[in-house]
């Protein structure tokens, strides 16, 4: 797998760092084949980070366009809009199949190819309004630690870019790998990209009080069907305010918040429980395991025991 991240005049060098770790040492350990992980500038040239260093093993914008992976690991403070050159080579890696990931506030530059319209995105929360203002076709999910469709990702600031990082070594590789990889770097293995990025914001997530403590109930009874006339007959409230609150808090309708709880559910016991998967289906409030088998494969584009195969501890 190639991976290309991308390095820009004045970086942050904890955002360039930070990513090279995780990445690198999925090389340093032998976790995986074939696996190579380089910086890249828009001109090949060096670049000197914020701290006064000077990165000089670069690789230029052709290595990145043909990347497995093109990692956009921050931006400049001021927000411009990226050059030419930079789309270019974000579009070209996306269109032969590559992936594309905007950590912190690198979700400015992915969000200005247009490969984040019409779809939910995250960034560091002090910029999530200007996300949303300046790229009003993206759904901005300013309480998630990172947001993964596939093909695109995009984080939130600081810490959780390792956390997307760690996802995507997870996804690609396993669970004992990027298990292995946060153990070294003395970090938490796994953190559902829907946490909430910063504990003490002015607007916690899941506000008002009755839409929070409707999630808490919801979390808890995931067996049950969950409909949204169940959802807003607990928080005391009207389906039309409840639904209009809860897009408010959480960026999704009710409806696509239980599923993606039942699937996130479902996905943790299949990593740790030997389950049937009729049991795990109807554990975590699916009608049956076709119905099941088919939300997880159209959310995740495997199978469940492929899944469990693939990462199971």
């Amino acid at each position: 797998m190639r991976i290309a991240v991308h390095a820009f005049e004045g970086m942050s060098l904890f955002h360039l760092a930070s990513t090279l770790l995780v990445f690198g040492e999925v090389t340093r350990l032998g976790l995986a084949r074939d696996w190579t992980c380089r910086v890249w500038t828009a001109n090949g040239a060096p670049v000197r980070t914020a701290e006064g260093g000077v990165f000089d093993e670069v690789w230029g914008p052709q290595w990145a366009a043909r990347a497995d992976l093109v990692v956009l690991p921050s931006w400049p403070g001021d927000l411009p809009e990226p050059g030419e050159d930079l789309r270019r080579v974000v579009l070209s890696a996306h269109r032969r199949g590559g992936a594309i990931a905007g950590l912190c506030l690198g979700a400015f530059p992915l969000a200005a190819t247009g490969l984040l319209d019409g779809r939910s995105a995250t960034t560091h929360w002090l910029h999530a309004e200007s996300l949303a203002s300046r790229y009003p076709k993206v759904q901005v999910m300013a309480n998630a630690l990172y947001v993964d469709h596939g093909d695109v990702l995009t984080s939130a600031g600081t810490a959780a870019a390792l956390d997307a990082c760690l996802h995507i070594v997870r996804k690609k590789i396993g669970v004992e790998a990027a298990s292995s990889i946060a153990r070294r770097a003395v970090i938490a293995p796994h953190r559902d990209g829907d946490q909430a990025q910063y504990v003490d914001r002015p607007m916690p997530a899941y506000r008002p009080e009755g839409v929070g403590a409707t999630v808490q109930w919801a979390l808890a009874n995931l067996d049950q069907p969950l409909s949204v006339h169940d959802l807003a007959a607990h928080a005391h409230m009207s389906v039309r305010n409840f639904s209009r609150l809860f897009v408010e808090a959480t960026g999704i309708t009710p409806a696509r918040w239980v599923l993606l709880k039942r699937l996130d559910e479902a996905r943790r016991l299949l990593e740790t429980r030997p389950w049937s998967i009729e049991r795990i289906a109807h554990t975590c409030g699916f009608a049956s395991a076709v119905t099941f088998r088919q939300n997880f494969v159209a959310q995740y584009s495997i199978a469940p025991t492929a899944y469990r195969a693939r990462f199971a501890g």
